[in-house]
């Protein structure tokens, strides 16, 4: 009985690991310019779309409790995405179902919107191994663009014009008068909510608001859900991107209150660009299924702590004590996941729970430095490692 509930465990778990690669997506080459490529455009009828599933962002349980009923639950959503090159831009479309259109109006402060980011890993001098997704890793930056939904507001373009910030009911005119404001606020405003941001590890994600990083970003809200659309230069001083460009997406819904770390995101993604050489190692490092026996890496990651720390599974009680593993499988790239055993110093996520003990700490401050509270598991044989890393890849939630 217990060899053949064993042989069963093994089966689930293949089963659920190779839900974790995504396919490799061709950057088709075009010969339109794609600076200022829009959803409707035309060169998208050339574009080739796959399927990438993005995981609920589940590492720290948010302080709100409404917040995190809604999300208790949440399932991985599937994007179709795709993209074209033209030999000096990239653009990339992202589209996801959401049947609600919540979008930013500035005139609530529990009001959240729906939006997407696709994040690209920085250059940097030498190969290394791909950044942590979302913040980057010391010396492994990364660039996201993020794009909201927005409405028109009363301070419509950020350039302080005095005249039309204040509430329409505020102005003291009527009739013709009004409407003539009203028509100037519409004129002024700006409803496109495009940021862009670079990160180097823990709490450095900085705006860039120099107007070094061009883009052009971009949602329409349709029966089906949303498209939202990116397009930029494939080389700039943060970005080098050539043969194979690995990327990260996320998708926020305003009406599950989606913002900062209540998110669905994928892990990284490779996009070949179509006329130039793929890199072969980094399409088979994100595209295949880990190595390693998953059944295994659970016996050995319960026989040596894993489980006293980490809550697993969405069936194990909430731990405190370090983030939440539970859907690491679907967000997190092999690699990552074995730095992470061999290296837990070497990116330390934002942390801890606020309403964790003040004696279980995430990290110490040594020498001026975050250094992980996590033990060291180098002295593990290679083997177990690649087995516990199977299992952490067979750790997400079914998708919708």
């Amino acid at each position: 009985m217990k060899k053949l509930l064993t042989t069963i465990l093994s089966l689930g778990l293949a089963a659920s690991a190779a839900l974790a690669a995504n396919p490799a997506i061709t950057a088709v080459k075009v010969s339109d310019s794609l600076d200022t490529i829009k959803a409707d455009s035309a060169a998208w009828s050339k574009a080739k779309f796959e399927t990438v599933i993005l995981y609920p962002q589940t590492a720290i349980e948010f302080n709100d409790k409404k917040a995190n009923a809604l999300v208790a639950n949440a399932k991985g959503k599937k994007a179709q995405v795709a993209a074209l090159h033209d030999g000096k831009n990239i653009a990339i479309m992202v589209k996801w179902a959401d049947k609600t259109k919540d979008v930013e109006q500035c005139m609530s402060s529990d009001v959240y919107t729906d939006g997407f980011a696709v994040q690209f890993a920085g250059a940097t001098k030498k190969a290394q191994p791909l950044p942590y997704i979302g913040m980057g890793s010391e010396g492994r930056p990364v660039v996201v663009h993020l794009q909201k939904a927005t409405a028109k507001v009363y301070e419509p373009n950020g350039n302080k014009d005095v005249s039309t910030q204040i509430n329409r009911q505020q102005t003291g005119v009527f009739g013709k008068e009004l409407a003539d404001f009203d028509a100037k606020v519409a004129s002024l405003a700006n409803t496109d909510y495009e940021r862009v941001f670079v990160g180097e590890g823990f709490r450095s994600l900085t705006e860039v608001k120099d107007k070094s990083i061009k883009s052009n970003g971009a949602m329409v809200h349709g029966p089906a859900g949303w498209s939202g659309t990116l397009s930029r230069p494939l080389k700039d001083e943060y970005v080098n991107l050539n043969g194979t460009v690995p990327v990260s997406i996320a998708v926020w819904d305003g009406s599950s209150m989606g913002r900062n770390g209540l998110k669905n995101l994928s892990s990284w993604v490779a996009i070949n660009l179509e006329g130039q050489k793929a890199n072969s190692a980094m399409v088979g490092e994100l595209t295949t299924d880990a190595k390693g026996d998953a059944a295994k890496g659970k016996e050995a990651a319960a026989t040596n702590g894993c489980t006293g720390c980490h809550q697993m599974t969405a069936a194990d009680a909430p731990s405190l004590l370090g983030p939440s593993l539970k859907n690491v499988g679907g967000y997190s790239t092999a690699e990552y996941l074995r730095e992470s055993i061999l290296k837990p110093s070497a990116v330390v996520v934002p942390g801890y729970n606020r309403n964790a003990h003040a004696n279980t700490p995430w990290y110490n401050i040594e020498k001026g430095k975050r250094v992980s509270t996590m033990t060291d598991f180098s002295f593990l044989d290679k083997a177990t490692v690649d087995d516990i890393v199977a299992y952490l890849k067979t750790l997400k939630s079914e998708v919708e």
